[in-house]
């Protein structure tokens, strides 16, 4: 998949817990785990601007685009 989510990385700098995060942007950790795994064909911009908030982070902080 050519966009890599870097979701797990920005976690561990912010030094937040999967539970802790999915509690704050209001989705299950089932999700958040999917997400966290590239498991996912799409999300809400929603979801990203939330995920940017709680994260104090950048939309780029959290997805790549690389070549196939």
């Amino acid at each position: 998949m050519p966009i890599i989510i870097r979701l797990d990385v920005v976690m561990a700098r912010n030094k937040i817990r999967s539970k802790d995060l999915a509690e704050t942007i209001g989705i299950t950790e089932a999700n958040l785990s999917l997400l966290k795994n590239s498991k996912v064909k799409g999300f809400k911009i929603e979801t990203l601007e939330k995920l940017c908030r709680a994260l104090n982070c950048q939309p780029g902080d959290l997805l790549e685009f690389t070549q196939d």
